[in-house]
Formats: structure tokens, C-alpha cells, sequence
């Protein structure tokens, strides 16, 4: 799936835990971060045309992040900088498994390739989930699950006072969230009115 919705998805798992901006943080970038492996894609677009280009993306996509070895790292960072360690931990391997269940149903590509996720790497390479029904990256089952992410982030946004961009800017992030209650009052100021 696509990193925005990876993105949404995590924060909608961090923002039901009841943890505070760190730990939401961190919680998103579990869910986010496995897709870090594909940064290599730059440095292959930019070596195509050399006699022995960095073939990053295409060697490393799906097997620097993608594995239970990086979820633990992730986690145990995570537990380090948390105030509720445990529950930060524990919501980061959820958010880094929907990441890869995610990535499991609908991130094949265009060329047909379905990425497949070497879950217990470091340790072993005994386990490479694919499955045969991968939908394609674009496929609408995506689109509706991305849709579906954005109107949790919004809706918890306007719930919660807080949205995915307290990451970025918290002024951006109280313009947001204020706009979004301006638009759609809560029911105790709509009956007053």
C-alpha cells in the first residue's frame, strides 16, 4: 500500500491508545518505517545508467524493513523514549503488522510483482509470505481503505483535538483541528445554537 496510507493507518492505532504526542509519534513512524527500505529507490534512479548501478530498491525493498527483526528495533526504540513504555511498544509491533498485513494483500506492482515479506529476518530466512490474490497497488480496494483511514484521521481529529499534523507543525495541526470544528460543531453547541 501506499506510504500515506500506511501513514493514516498508524496514526488512527496511535491515537486510540491514549498515549501523548511522542508516543503517538512513534507508534506512526512503526507503521511508516518499514517502508524506509524503499529509499533506495533514489539511488537506483539516479545509477540507471551507470555500468553497475545501485540496484538498492530492487535487492533491499520488502527486506531491510519488512521483517520481525526491524519491528523488534522499532519497538524497543519506541519503549526507550516512551513515558507508557509498554503499551507504546506494544501499539508499535501492532502498527508495524498492519503495516505488513497491509502490504501482504495489495502492494503488488504493476509488472505483476508480489513483494514477498521475509518476516523472521534477521534470524531466519524460513518464512516469505506472499499471497497469490495480492491486489495491485492501485486497485480500488486500496483507494477504499485509504479512504476509509482518512475519515478515522478526521474523525479522530476532531474528536481527539489532535491530528497527523502535531508530527509537522503544531499550529498547522490547531488550525486543522479548529477548522474541522468549525465545520462540524459538537452536538452540545449545535443544540445550543
Amino acid at each position: 500500500m501506499s506510504p500515506a496510507t500506511h501513514l493514516l493507518a498508524s496514526w488512527v492505532v496511535a491515537s486510540t491508545g491514549g498515549l501523548n504526542s511522542r508516543e503517538r509519534v512513534a507508534v506512526t513512524a512503526a507503521g511508516v518505517g518499514a517502508d524506509a527500505d524503499a529509499l533506495g529507490l533514489v539511488a537506483e534512479e539516479l545509477t540507471r545508467g551507470w555500468d553497475r548501478p545501485l540496484l538498492w530498491w530492487t535487492d533491499y525493498h520488502h527486506v531491510l524493513g519488512h521483517n520481525i527483526g526491524f519491528g523488534l528495533l522499532m519497538a524497543f526504540v519506541g519503549f526507550g523514549v516512551a513515558t507508557q513504555r509498554w503499551k507504546t511498544a506494544v501499539l508499535m509491533l501492532l502498527s508495524f503488522h498492519i503495516h505488513l498485513l497491509a502490504d501482504l494483500l495489495g502492494a503488488r506492482g504493476p509488472d505483476g510483482y508480489q513483494w514477498p515479506i521475509p518476516y523472521l529476518l534477521p534470524f531466519s530466512n524460513a518464512w516469505q509470505f506472499a499471497w497469490q490474490g495480492q491486489w495491485a497497488l492501485n486497485a480500488w480496494p486500496n483507494f477504499l481503505i485509504t479512504g476509509v483511514a482518512l475519515g478515522a484521521t478526521f474523525y479522530l481529529a476532531w474528536r481527539l483535538g489532535y491530528s497527523p499534523l502535531e508530527m509537522i507543525s503544531a499550529s498547522a495541526d490547531k488550525a486543522f483541528v479548529e477548522t474541522l470544528r468549525r465545520r462540524f460543531p459538537f452536538r452540545a453547541e449545535r443544540e445550543s445554537l
